[in-house]
Formats: structure tokens, sequence, C-alpha cells
């Protein structure tokens, strides 16, 4: 093991720690986090569900599911763009990089920490899918294919989170990244068929990396969808890697590139 790499574990797990702590004195964000998904799937799956048609007569509560999983993991992006900008804001981020530690703590101690909340989240919705009636039918490997497929949607968007954060003048530019996060979510089949939306509208939805998440995700834990008429609908479980691998590549570099080169 590299003197590198020696000094950036403690150093990441130091810094997950303060993150544990800062939730566990501040639990309510945490908690309407948490529990915001599972009023969401008890508010389409009872008060929507009746007015939608699944192929083959299926529960829409088991369509519905695996869309809120991921974008589950999508909206998640607030939760880590609210923490790095706050931090960069106030002169925290600017305070670790003067002392003495490894500087890939400070974005790696936010990543695992988001890690493990994402982890936590999608059990908690997944009891809650468990509570309503889903079930996955496929057997415990495409199962868990499909949680490892779920938290590589979630590092991705970390990421994006941890980029856009320190682009941002301030963590109040949340209510921006809200008001194109939520589109983006409902712009997709997590509810809706895009079959159903106008041509061009059906079009970004089925190319949507949200789509492909909660594509992949009904095919490998057999709950009903729709068939695509598209390469992407029909290679969801590809696409649902590609999508996540495509904006790591992308966002990781650049957010280490704009974190080293912050107070310049």
């Amino acid at each position: 093991m590299s003197t590198a790499l020696r000094r950036a574990l403690p150093d990441t797990w130091t810094l997950t720690r303060r993150t544990f702590a800062h939730w566990a004195r501040q639990p309510a964000p945490v908690l309407v986090g948490l529990l915001f998904p599972v009023l969401m799937v008890l508010m389409f799956g009872y008060l929507f569900g009746g007015g939608m048609d699944v192929p083959g007569s299926g529960d829409y509560r088991e369509f519905l599911m695996p869309g809120m999983f991921a974008m589950t993991m999508v909206f998640g992006i607030e939760s880590t763009f609210t923490a790095v900008a706050g931090d960069a804001a106030r002169g925290v981020t600017d305070r670790f990089r003067s002392m003495p530690m490894s500087h890939s703590a400070v974005v790696g101690g936010r990543v695992l920490a988001d890690m493990l909340h994402a982890a936590v989240g999608l059990f908690v919705l997944i009891c809650c899918g468990l509570a309503v009636g889903w079930r996955w039918h496929e057997g415990p490997a495409r199962a868990a294919l499909a949680v490892a497929m779920l938290l590589a949607l979630r590092l991705a968007v970390l990421w994006m989170g941890i980029y856009l954060a320190l682009r941002a003048k301030g963590p109040e530019s949340v209510a921006v990244l809200q008001i194109l996060v939520w589109p983006l979510g409902f712009l997709s089949n997590v509810f809706v068929s895009p079959d159903t939306m106008p041509g061009l509208l059906g079009t970004i939805a089925e190319w949507n990396p949200l789509s492909a998440s909660a594509g992949a995700g009904r095919e490998l834990f057999g709950n009903p969808g729709w068939a695509g008429g598209s390469w992407v609908a029909d290679h969801t479980i590809v696409m649902s890697f590609v999508w996540p691998l495509v904006l790591i590549a992308i966002f990781a570099p650049l957010s280490v590139r704009r974190y080293r080169g912050l107070g310049r």
C-alpha cells in the first residue's frame, strides 16, 4: 500500500465520521430524506395508481417501485449539493485544504458518507415496497445486481452533485438544482410509459438515464413494465450501467480539478 493511500484512508474515515456527527446533531433533514420517498410511494401507489394501466393487468405498485428506487438515487443529489456547497461557502473546504491532511479525503469522505446514506435509504424504501405488496421474482442474484445498479447510479449522481456544488455560489443555489432535477425525474418512465408522451418528449424520456435504471430494475426484479420500441429501451440493463460509467468519467475528474482550483 502506497504512503499516499495510507494517509488518505484514515483521513477519509475521519471526514466520513464528521458527516455522521452532523447528522446525529441534526437528524431532522436525514429523517425527512429517508421518509419522503415513502410518502411518494404511498401517494402514487394508492392515490393515483388506480388510474394507471399496466401491461398484463399487472399491479401498479410492482411497476412503480423499481422506478421509485431509481428516482430516490437521483434525488439524493440535492443533499450532496447542499452539504458540499455549504462547506465551500463557510470556508470549511478552504480550511481543510490548508491542513496537513490528504486532499482526496475531503471528497472521499463525502462520497463514502453519502453512499452509506444512500444504502440505508434504499433499504428503507425496499422495506416500504415489501409492505405495500411489491416483490422481486427473479431470485437473489438478479435482485443483488439491481441493487448494485441503483448504487452505481447514486455514485454517478453524487459526483455530479459535488461538481455542481463546487461551481455554485452557495447552498441556496439548491433551488435552481431542484428546478432541473424534478422535471428530469418526471420526464422518464418511472410513472408512465414514454409511449403516452408527445413524440419528442417520449424520445427524451427513453434516453433519460433514470429511465434506463427504472427499466432495468423492473427487468431484474421481474416486475411488470412496458416493452420499448427503441434500442435504448430494449437494452435497459446495459444502459443502466453505461450511463453511470459515462457520468462518473465526466464529473469525477471535473470535481477533482475544480476542488484543486478553489481559491485560485
